[in-house]
């Protein structure tokens, strides 16, 4: 599923982060590709750990946000902290907690990211909903974002 950040969600998530300089970074980058969090997730990752050679048809950020998705679900801390941003959107420590808490959950599952990655992960994770987040799969080969079938 691929989500796009608005102007105006990256303005709010500049004003309540202008003090966290990865964040700041994350946001310029998100600006620059109008929002696109896939893309500016590439430009962040070679930025910190150079290129990867992905196998056709994978996408880097997909399986980051696979191997995320199997921690940060069951993860009931982390649930925790994005319920209570959610109750007070505009509490900038919330929002930097979740960050760094993010960056944390990952490095204890094998998955260094770096702060400003971080950040654009959770901004996707907030934009389309925690329990999207959670239950979405991948769709199949060749139908790239559409949710699979429910039976």
């Amino acid at each position: 599923m691929d989500a796009q950040l608005t102007s105006n969600e990256i303005n709010v998530a500049r004003e309540l982060l202008g003090n966290y300089a990865p964040a700041n970074h994350a946001l310029d980058v998100l600006e620059k590709h109008n929002g696109n969090c896939d893309t500016s997730f590439d430009e962040l990752w070679v930025e910190n750990n150079g290129v990867l050679i992905m196998p056709e048809g994978k996408s880097l950020w997909q399986t980051t946000l696979k191997v995320l998705r199997q921690e940060l679900c069951g993860d009931e801390g982390f649930r925790g902290q994005l319920k209570e941003y959610t109750k007070k959107p505009g509490d900038a420590p919330l929002l930097t907690g979740l960050i760094v808490s993010l960056v944390g959950v990952a490095s204890a599952h094998g998955l260094p990211l770096d702060p400003a990655i971080a950040t654009v992960i959770v901004l996707y994770i907030l934009k389309i909903g925690l329990n999207i987040f959670c239950d979405y799969t991948e769709p199949p080969a060749g139908n790239s974002g559409t949710l699979p079938p429910t039976n």
